[in-house]
């Protein structure tokens, strides 16, 4: 089997993520699990999507063959990009409650809008918690507040590229498994995924949200296993 790198979203810390890898080491599934920059704290500089595939590019370059790519979220907006642009190197894709669908309604031209205050004004209105507070909850990620200007400038720029036009060229045989009850990247963003990249099968995980994998391990581990050995 090719080698397996699993890309991880936007999250505080990976401990939420040691019980879904030690199912798979249960199962004798090798991966790589790799800390993506900014994704989990401060970066030294602003990152683009092209810098995450840059990055991503240089792990894989460490060997000289395909890999099985395995995206949550903005981990899954990564891998979709990389394959794009990268299409040898990709064997399989499977992406979880993926990224990368730009939606224009109102709640998250404003989640937008207050990333990008922020990462304008900088540290001026640090001293602020109420109204940091204040913003970060309008824009529904108080998980970020208090991150540095750098990784808010780069959450802006990952969240405003939209990779719809890029899905129809995905030639690599593609799983998409999606939480039902997502509300941060809704249902309807894993059926247009589906209907868009040609090679690829929708398996819905019924109850769960954005994380099926923390929700309903068994069940992810299962889809994701029965893809990897077809």
């Amino acid at each position: 089997m090719n080698r397996i790198i699993i890309l991880h979203g936007w999250t505080k810390n990976l401990d939420k993520w040691k019980n879904f890898l030690a199912n798979l080491d249960k199962k004798r599934i090798d991966y790589e699990f790799p800390k993506i920059p900014g994704l989990t704290g401060n970066l030294n500089g602003v990152w683009n999507l092209d810098d995450y595939i840059k990055w991503l590019g240089k792990i894989i370059d460490q060997q000289n063959n395909k890999v099985i790519l395995i995206g949550h979220s903005n981990g899954g907006r990564i891998a979709l990009a990389f394959t794009n642009r990268y299409p040898e190197k990709v064997e399989k894709l499977i992406l979880i409650d993926s990224a990368g669908i730009r939606h224009n309604e109102l709640p998250l031209r404003i989640k937008r809008a207050v990333f990008g205050i922020f990462a304008k004004i900088g540290k001026k209105f640090t001293s602020s918690r109420i109204l940091k507070d204040l913003l970060y909850k309008i824009a529904r990620e108080p998980d970020y507040k208090d991150l540095s200007p750098n990784v808010k400038q780069t959450m802006l720029n990952l969240i405003s590229a939209d990779l719809k036009p890029i899905l129809p060229q995905i030639t690599a045989p593609t799983l998409i498994i999606w939480g039902r009850k997502d509300k941060i990247t809704p249902f309807s963003d894993g059926k247009l995924m589906h209907s868009l990249i040609e090679n690829s099968k929708l398996e819905i995980i019924e109850n769960a949200r954005h994380s099926p994998m923390f929700t309903h391990p068994k069940q992810t581990i299962d889809l994701i296993i029965n893809n990897l050995t077809m």
